[in-house]
């Protein structure tokens, strides 16, 4: 049996926990030398209830414009993340950038480019969220077909 991981996924979300699961998804990716996928889901559901991304206007349910601020903040933050994995010698990295629900399509991604790893925060944005949506690092738990990584925050 191979113990190598030879495609991962991480869930990067704009939370610190996310980004501490970046950083150790492209520390395993580098030692293995293998594919990094970078995935980030907009739920709808939960836009109205998160306060975390900061953009120049406050945003309201009102708002047209609020998906497409949300999606150029995540393809940023996508396009960093990426850019910084192949800056610490990744040779392999592509990013998800999809609207729906967080669980069950990280999971058919994961399971639909065969990963043998998935890496992710243990908790979310915030406790509203996790509440109002559910646990997604449990449900992928649950759902994928090979080995999970939940990253913790030190505090």
């Amino acid at each position: 049996m191979e113990l190598g991981y030879k495609t991962i996924l991480v869930a990067v979300d704009g939370s610190n926990e996310s980004e501490r699961a970046f950083r150790r998804a492209a520390q395993i990716a580098k030692s293995n030398d293998a594919k990094l996928l970078l995935v980030h889901i907009i739920d709808g559901r939960a836009i109205a209830a998160v306060d975390t991304y900061t953009f120049d206007s406050p945003l309201t349910d009102n708002d047209p414009t609020v998906f497409i601020k949300y999606e150029n903040h995540a393809r940023e933050l996508l396009e960093k993340y990426k850019k910084e994995a192949e800056d610490a010698g990744l040779k392999d990295v592509n990013y998800y950038l999809q609207n729906g629900y967080p669980k069950e399509l990280i999971t058919d991604i994961a399971n639909d480019n065969k990963v043998d790893l998935v890496v992710c925060g243990a908790t979310g944005l915030n406790a509203f969220e996790r509440l109002l949506i559910g646990s997604v690092s449990e449900y992928i738990t649950r759902h994928v077909k090979c080995d999970v990584l939940l990253v913790r925050s030190q505090e």
